[in-house]
């Protein structure tokens, strides 16, 4: 294990609450750092990480729905919820929540036994809950295991989700011992749900490319081919990875890769984006979930294919947020070296996809700091000026809220599970490569990156 086991929850908190004091002592006033190469200050960094990791953790743990043991899709800690949603889970979510848990055992958090008994909990519910051709829907009823509608029409198969939550089950798989009854049980478990789940039938009827949606109700009329760049590039690897319904080559190389149109990449901020972004507007860069959702467990260290280098894609990705944030064009208070980052969250106009040209003065907190592994110092200046004291509003038990603004003076004590998660995981992935090492070991995966032609 990385850290020894705490059998108290609450001593942790008190421990790594202690913690944090250390490394506010080791800064001014405003949480500059006093005395950046001393060992104190070191110290200070590893239990601020400790830290946030345990609260981001947390909020899959004892914020989880407690009839599935699944992610709520949102806690809002002011108890408002406006579209009486506080039962509905998510499949995504979940699936960062899996790679959460294990972060979890590993860091003391929980004990293992804790662990396989939730992770028992939520492969019972995915085995009874709606889904459709192998593959589960955006959200679900947690109590029930029926779907909850994301949309109209999307009331069906969300593969981009289920693909998040595939790349989950695979890691706690990795993790799980074969030579243990009870785990390898919950293994073979695992892989009847990661067998079932029928990617090529997103090809609607043979196509090359994969469809976002499917529903049992109105077809394929969402109407949602997937080219990159986006977030959704694990779906293609994990669609060639499959052992049961494998996509093409083809299918990646003409309908994710747009036939080499993705490699038309630009430059901004005096950084190479490495591939176009944006198949259909000229917005340079994306908001930065781009380069957290599927690098959760794909590690782009040095994952390559013909088409771009992704460590440079996504390091450039997260720094030219960070000097976008330093210049601050717009002018919005506190934006600069402590204060970066933008990505899809909460905002005063509701779910909002925030990027630098399309910046409503809101910075996300999961931006930064689920950035970690491309931007260490960066990030860590961020989280630093996160924890200071007088800025305490912005954190809360599952750890730093979605979303706020300081040019709106616009707060909100509330979580969306697909931020939340990303934080604990890629900070892990920084601190010790604990869930990518988990992921690549997957023999599946290795072929399927091979079959799509990437070295790593």
């Amino acid at each position: 294990m990385i850290k020894n086991s705490f059998n108290n929850n609450k001593q942790l908190w008190q421990l790594l609450s202690l913690m944090a004091l250390v490394f506010f002592s080791a800064c001014g006033p405003k949480g500059e750092n006093v005395s950046e190469n001393t060992n104190k200050e070191t110290i200070s960094e590893d239990s601020l990480l400790n830290l946030v990791q345990y609260q981001t953790f947390q909020y899959f743990w004892d914020g989880a729905e407690p009839v599935s043991g699944m992610a709520c899709e949102r806690v809002h800690m002011d108890g408002i919820y406006p579209s009486d949603d506080k039962n509905v889970v998510t499949s995504g979510g979940s699936g960062f929540g899996l790679m959460a848990l294990v972060v979890g055992i590993e860091r003391g958090f929980i004990t293992r036994e804790e662990g396989v008994a939730r992770f028992d909990k939520m492969v019972t519910f995915l085995e009874t809950a709606d889904r459709f051709h192998g593959v589960w829907p955006h959200w679900w009823y947690g109590d029930t295991g029926k779907v909850k509608p994301f949309s109209k029409k999307d009331d069906g198969g969300d593969l981009v989700e289920s693909s998040f939550l595939a790349a989950g089950l695979i890691t706690v798989r990795q993790y799980l011992s074969p030579n243990d009854p009870k785990e390898k049980t919950l293994i073979d478990r695992i892989n009847a749900l990661w067998e079932g789940i029928e990617f090529n039938w997103h090809t609607k009827g043979g196509e090359n490319v994969l469809y976002w949606h499917w529903s049992p109700n109105y077809g394929w009329d969402m109407n949602f081919p997937v080219g990159g760049y986006n977030e959704c590039l694990i779906m293609y690897v994990l669609a060639a990875s499959s052992p049961t319904h494998a996509i093409d080559p083809e299918v990646y190389h003409q309908g994710w890769a747009r036939n080499g149109d993705i490699g038309n990449d630009t430059t901004f901020y005096g950084l190479e984006t490495e591939l176009d972004h944006y198949e259909t507007n000229n917005s340079p860069v994306g908001p930065l979930f781009w380069a957290h959702y599927s690098h959760t467990g794909l590690n782009p260290s040095s994952l390559k294919d013909k088409y771009a280098d992704y460590w440079k894609l996504n390091q450039n990705h997260a720094m030219i947020h960070y000097k976008y944030a330093v210049d601050n064009p717009k002018g919005f208070e506190g934006y600069g070296e402590n204060l970066w980052g933008l990505t899809s969250s909460y905002s005063m106009k509701g779910y909002a996809g925030h990027r630098p040209d399309e910046d409503l003065g809101v910075i996300s907190p999961t931006a930064a700091l689920s950035s970690f592994p491309y931007t260490p110092k960066e990030s860590m200046q961020m989280l630093k000026f996160l924890y200071a004291p007088e800025r305490d509003s912005l954190i809360g038990e599952f750890g730093p809220y979605d979303a706020f603004s300081f040019e709106n003076n616009w707060y909100l004590p509330r979580y969306l599970a697909i931020d939340q998660g990303p934080i604990p995981v890629m900070i892990e992935n920084y601190r010790s490569g604990l869930i990518w090492k988990l992921f690549m070991s997957a023999p599946e995966v290795q072929t399927g990156l091979k079959k799509l032609g990437f070295t790593y």
